[in-house]
């Protein structure tokens, strides 16, 4: 389960264009620990490390069981929105308003 977990922190430490030294610098951990986390070769994490990545990364919720890439940037998506509506709930609300705009409007595109 850890090493799913791990292949995930790395992919999106990876697309938001952290090196391992600069995230591990940023979580209070040590690199190497940082590697063996990503790697699998690890089994240790602590509550406080994990909630850390969640705010960096917008981890959770994480679904360990299923590769499908459209589900988990979903489930990062709204993880993202819901830490926006706390900072800024107008901005969050053009998100929304205009994510479903598009969809309907693909949606009824593909239906002429």
């Amino acid at each position: 389960m850890l090493k799913n977990l791990g292949e995930k922190i790395r992919e999106l430490r990876v697309q938001k264009g952290f090196g391992l030294n600069e995230f591990a610098k940023i979580l209070d951990i040590s690199p190497s620990y940082l590697s063996q986390l990503e790697t699998g070769k690890t089994e240790n994490i602590n509550f406080t490390l994990l909630q850390r990545l969640q705010e960096e990364l917008a981890l959770l919720p994480l679904n360990l069981e299923t590769n499908d890439e459209t589900t988990s940037r979903l489930n990062r998506a709204v993880q993202q929105v819901k830490t926006l509506q706390k900072a800024d709930e107008e901005a969050a609300e053009f998100l929304l308003h205009n994510l479903e705009s598009s969809i309907e409007w693909f949606m009824n595109k593909k239906l002429r």
